[in-house]
């Protein structure tokens, strides 16, 4: 049974996290946790410790936890790994995917599409899934499983920094992650590659204009 609880608590402080309930840069304690979800110490301290593993969580000795910050330096160091890895997984799942995970990867972006202006959020949710169904095409267990990190990030900061939910509606979006699915529904490794390099260049200038020195991985 705790082992359950622990389950939906780090369901659902995670889900706190990533929504901004817990704010970027909040001190968290056991007690007080343990309170407001009505439930013991242990679950809590266990779920803490599970999503300190994750990287959303920073032990403060004596202190409590530390939610992890998302200033713009975060979000390049974020979207530079996601550089550094996302291309090649587009690229290693063009031309392997069934033709129901294309199906799948089809809807997410016509939900994309109908949601984008009336619910910024779900739209950005289903193109968080369409980024989330490629890199676990990639058939690289660890390289997915640092994507699905750098997604969360990048869904963090579409809740917790102002100006980045309109970006979900843009035509520039929706028509770049139209070309990612082309170009891997064809089975073209190299225009998968490039589609998703381009896709992430738009959404590092829309979500980090303020950067002055971007270096030559973005070049």
């Amino acid at each position: 049974m705790s082992g359950s609880l622990t389950d939906r608590m780090v369901v659902k402080l995670r889900e706190a996290i990533l929504t901004g309930q817990l704010a970027p840069g909040s001190i968290v304690v056991e007690p007080r946790l343990a309170q407001e979800y009505s439930v013991s110490k242990t679950p809590i301290r266990e779920a803490l410790r599970l999503l300190t593993s994750q990287g959303l969580l920073t032990v403060l000795p004596k202190k409590g936890y530390l939610v992890r910050t998302m200033s713009l330096n975060d979000v390049q160091e974020t979207l530079d790994l996601r550089m550094l890895l996302e291309p090649h997984a587009a690229a290693a799942a063009a031309g392997f995917l069934p033709q129901q995970l294309l199906g799948d990867l089809r809807g997410l972006l016509d939900t994309q599409a109908e949601l984008s202006e009336r619910d910024p959020l779900a739209a950005m949710d289903a193109a968080q899934r369409f980024h989330q169904g490629i890199a676990d095409a990639s058939r690289n267990t660890r390289l997915a499983e640092s994507l699905h990190r750098c997604f969360d990030e990048t869904a963090r900061a579409h809740h917790v920094l102002p100006g980045l939910q309109s970006y979900m509606g843009v035509p520039t979006e929706l028509k770049e992650h139209e070309a990612i699915y082309a170009a891997i529904a064809a089975g073209d490794a190299r225009s998968a590659n490039d589609a998703m390099a381009t896709h992430l260049r738009s959404i590092r200038t829309a979500m980090a204009q303020q950067f002055t020195d971007p270096g030559s991985l973005w070049a």
